[in-house]
């Protein structure tokens, strides 16, 4: 009973996620439901106890990232470098591969800090435009950014400095740049078996006849005639932020050390250095990112950057407290006895790669949330993790790479936040384009276990 419990919780936010409510407010109202059912004593104590505990103690973490991300993507934006990039990109790329266009852009920009909310409302405008004039079908939008800005860039490769790649860090003691081999694999992976996906797709509706449709909602504006900033200088940023986050992660514990000690009258305070060390890097990164281009790009953002800004910490603001609100709602699921039937089960699987690559996506896919499967999954079970690994001597790098890349397995369910804002931007629903971005779930999944098989063939790193 106690596992049905769970089951229904999860089906009911899955269900009220694909119907379009939000998941701030129904997220709690589904983990107190599960506790109600369970013993109706423990309501409030779990809600003030855990949820909005864990709510608190996700926000302490990771909410500078959030801002610091979104109010970088809006710079980039309002300098003209997003448009430049993308029109670079349409330049070299052909017309006719204009799924390959939108998955490089959408690429470049993540990788290069840009949050993934950011991107899709930034990118969508040049995507639409580039469907329409190739006549595929608007209904593969949504599959083509997703696969550009929610797989490869977000956890696999290294460095990327979102926060599903930064978790980690704070429960292993790694950095952003772990496991860089097993990292690029994997990223070949998802980009290959992506594309091939989105082609075949593509090439079944032209069989059909299907072109780019008509009457749809949300369509953009067309593009004015403007000039445009050099493309490498809008790439300049975007490289910066990724070299800083990693100067950044091996200067900060060198020159601070494993600890800092803040002496706060009759209360002392002792920071681990070591497990902010990978935020505070990627914080930085982004704060540098984020001077670079109002001072080459003065004019062009000042005009906007009051109104801008509110509209960039706005949507972070709705990120994080999306994932936030997940985050809880799995601290409430994973105290329910219910759960501890779930748990002993992903225990008794021996493999610690394997085991850890299960709870994680399992999690995540529970919570609709990667970064909260992740850091659920880290906070309860990372030192099992650690212990695990040291027995079998496996370096914690390779623990980083696939507990990140595991994150973004199965958490693109209904009830994702991402999911949801995607949909929203481009004015499309479930019904017609979650097909593809589940295609890619499952893409996403399997490369996690491509990267274990390797590791264990050839002991890369």
């Amino acid at each position: 009973m106690s596992l049905f419990i769970i089951i229904a919780a999860l089906a009911l936010l899955m269900l009220v996620a694909y119907r379009g409510y939000s998941v701030i407010l129904f997220a709690p109202v589904c983990a107190l439901l599960a506790v109600l059912l369970t013993d109706p004593a423990l309501v409030l104590p779990m809600f003030g106890g855990v949820f909005m505990e864990k709510v608190a103690g996700f926000l302490k973490l990771y909410f500078p990232v959030f801002i610091l991300g979104a109010v970088f993507g809006k710079v980039i934006e309002l300098a003209g470098f997003s448009k430049s990039i993308v029109s670079a990109v349409g330049r070299v790329v052909d017309r006719k591969r204009s799924v390959l266009s939108i998955v490089l852009v959408c690429a470049v920009l993540t990788y290069g800090g840009v949050s993934l909310f950011v991107v899709v409302f930034a990118v969508y405008p040049f995507a639409a435009e580039m469907f329409r004039q190739g006549d595929i079908p608007k209904r593969l939008i949504p599959g083509t950014l997703a696969l550009g800005s929610f797989t490869f860039t977000m956890d696999a490769l290294p460095g990327s400095p979102q926060i599903q790649n930064i978790i980690p860090t704070t429960f292993f003691k790694t950095d952003t740049w772990a496991a860089p081999w097993l990292g690029i694999i994997g990223s070949v992976f998802i980009l290959a078996a992506g594309l091939a996906y989105l082609s075949w797709r593509r090439n079944t509706a032209a069989l059909a006849g299907e072109g780019y449709g008509a009457r749809h909602i949300n369509e953009p504006e067309p593009f004015a005639a403007e000039r445009l900033p050099n493309p490498w200088l809008a790439l300049t940023p975007l490289l910066l932020v990724a070299g800083l986050n990693k100067l950044f992660a091996t200067a900060i514990p060198s020159s601070l050390g494993k600890t800092v000690t803040i002496d706060l009258p009759g209360n002392p305070l002792t920071v681990d250095v070591t497990k902010m060390a990978g935020l505070w890097a990627v914080e930085g990164a982004l704060l540098a990112g984020i001077l670079f281009v109002v001072v080459c790009a003065y004019r062009r953002v000042a005009t906007k950057f009051a109104e801008g800004s509110k509209v960039a910490i706005s949507g972070a603001l709705l990120a994080c407290m999306n994932t936030a609100s997940e985050y809880g709602f799995g601290g409430v699921i994973a105290a329910l006895p219910g759960f501890a039937a779930v748990a002993n089960a992903l225990k008794s699987i021996p493999n610690p790669l394997i085991n850890e690559a299960i709870t994680v996506t399992t999690l995540a896919g529970i919570t609709g949330s990667a970064s909260g499967g992740l850091s659920i999954a880290l906070a309860s079970m990372s030192e099992t993790f650690i212990q695990a690994a040291n027995a079998a001597h496996i370096p914690l790098e390779v623990m980083h790479r696939v507990a990140s890349m595991a994150s973004g397995g199965m958490d693109t369910l209904p009830h994702n936040g991402a999911v949801i804002t995607l949909l929203a931007v481009t004015g499309l629903t479930h019904r017609t384009s979650y097909r593809d971005i589940f295609a890619l779930t499952l893409i996403k999944t399997a490369a996690v276990f491509v990267v274990i098989l390797v590791y264990y063939l050839t002991g890369i790193v």
